[in-house]
């Protein structure tokens, strides 16, 4: 299964740079890597993100992160994917640009099919 995570450009620039990262300051001040699941993505992107331009979308499969990833309670009741370590550029199994466009994000053709 994938999960989804935004970064803004200096964290994918960095994560590229660096092999690893412990996220953005979110993830830093909470302890893990905030992810979310496909039917997730575009209300995170439109609550954290709200009208950011150069952002990535980075897809990651849950299997490679082991037991380092619990799925916890969150927004609404519903469960969100958390990394417990560091996200390594080897775990990431794509990234793309996630433009806005007339205020909102465009999100790839069939990540909600």
């Amino acid at each position: 299964m994938l999960i989804f995570k935004i970064f803004r450009a200096d964290e994918w620039a960095a994560l590229r740079a660096d092999g690893q990262t412990a996220g953005a300051p979110i993830d830093v001040a909470d302890g893990y890597v905030h992810f979310s699941t496909a039917e997730q993505a575009a209300e995170t992107a439109a609550k954290h993100f709200a009208g950011e331009e150069n952002l990535f979308l980075l897809a990651v499969e849950t299997e490679a992160l082991g037991d380092a990833l619990k799925w916890e309670v969150s927004r609404g009741g519903a469960k969100f994917p958390h990394l417990y370590r560091e996200l390594q550029l080897s775990d990431v199994h794509w990234a793309q640009p996630l433009p806005l466009e007339n205020g909102a994000h465009q999100f790839p053709a069939g990540l909600f099919s």
